[in-house]
C-alpha cells in the first residue's frame, strides 16, 4: 500500500531568503549548496539571453533533490554553476561553505575535483580499462598511491554492489552496470554532493529502475544527490523537487514522507 505523500512548500519567498541567507555572509554550516541571486547572461551574436534571472536555493546535507523544467527555463545553466563548470555573472555562490563564485578557474577545478561527483548519461569509461581501473582514475589525478587506490575503489564499486564485475571492462557489463562504474567513479573521492546530469538517459526504463535504487540506497546513506532531469518519472525517486521557468524557481517542494514514487504532473514539465 503507498503511503500518503505530504508535501511541503519551499517557494515562498520569506522562507527561501530565511535559508540562503544575507550577500556576503557564510551560509550555515548545514547547506551545502547556497546559491543568492545567481544571474547568468549570454551575448548570442548580440542578442542577450537571460539564462537564470536571481536563483536562490538552498540544498542541505544528506538531501536528495531533483532539478527539473522545460528546455530553455535555465536547469542546464545552474546545473552548469552549481558544478563549478560555469560561474555566474552576478549573485553568490557557496559551495560546502566557499563562496566559489568569484574563484578563478584553475581553483574552481580544484574545488570541482575535491567536492563533486559527477555522473553523466553516457558513462564516459575507458573502454580498454576495467572498471575497477576506471573507477580508480579520479585518485590517480589526484596523487593516491596504488593500494590506497585499489582499496577506496573497491569500497565504492561496494557501494553500488558491482565488486563482483570489478575486473571486466566495460564492453563485458550492461548498460546498467556501466552506469554503476560512472556512481562508483564519482564516489571515490568522497565528494560532498553527487551531480547527476540525466542519469537514466541511455537507459531503458527496467535499467533506469536499478540506477534509481542506487541513488536511493546512498541517498538512505547520507550521501547528497542532485540530479537534473526532464523525466518526471525519474525525478519522483527523489525526496524534493526544484522546478525551473524562465531562469527562476517555479516550485520547490520537498516530500516529508519518502516512498520513491511521487505524483509529479507532466504539466509541470
Amino acid at each position: 500500500m503507498n503511503q500518503q505523500i505530504v508535501e511541503a512548500p519551499l517557494g515562498e519567498t520569506a522562507e527561501r531568503q530565511a535559508q540562503v541567507g544575507q550577500l556576503g555572509t557564510a551560509p550555515d554550516p548545514k547547506w551545502v549548496i547556497v546559491t543568492r541571486g545567481i544571474k547568468r547572461e549570454y551575448d548570442m551574436g548580440g542578442e542577450v539571453v537571460r539564462a537564470l534571472r536571481g536563483v536562490d536555493l538552498a540544498i542541505g546535507r544528506n538531501e536528495y533533490v531533483a532539478i527539473m523544467g522545460p528546455s530553455g527555463s535555465g536547469k542546464s545553466t545552474l546545473m552548469n554553476i552549481i558544478g563549478c563548470l560555469d560561474t555566474p555573472n552576478a549573485g553568490e555562490y557557496w559551495l560546502n561553505g566557499q563562496m566559489v563564485s568569484t574563484m578563478s578557474d584553475d581553483a574552481l577545478a580544484r574545488v570541482r575535483n575535491k567536492e563533486i561527483g559527477f555522473v553523466f548519461q553516457t558513462f564516459n569509461l575507458l573502454p580498454r580499462a576495467t572498471a575497477l581501473h576506471n573507477v580508480e582514475l579520479p585518485l590517480v589525478y589526484a596523487g593516491i598511491g596504488a593500494d590506497e587506490r585499489k582499496r577506496k575503489a573497491k569500497q565504492a564499486l561496494e557501494k553500488v554492489q558491482l565488486e563482483h564485475r570489478m575486473d571486466h571492462r566495460p564492453n563485458e557489463l550492461s548498460g546498467g552496470q556501466r552506469q554503476r562504474v560512472a556512481i562508483a567513479r564519482a564516489l571515490v573521492n568522497d565528494p560532498s554532493m553527487l551531480l547527476a546530469d540525466e542519469p537514466t538517459g541511455n537507459l531503458d526504463s527496467q535499467t533506469s529502475e536499478e540506477i534509481m535504487r542506487v541513488f536511493e540506497a546512498l541517498a538512505a546513506s547520507g550521501q547528497t544527490v542532485v540530479m537534473v532531469t526532464h523525466e518526471p518519472d525519474i525525478a519522483a525517486h527523489a525526496r524534493r523537487v526544484v522546478v525551473l521557468r524562465d531562469g527562476l524557481v517555479s516550485t520547490d517542494e520537498r516530500r516529508e514522507i519518502f516512498t520513491g514514487r511521487l505524483g509529479i504532473a507532466p504539466a509541470q514539465l
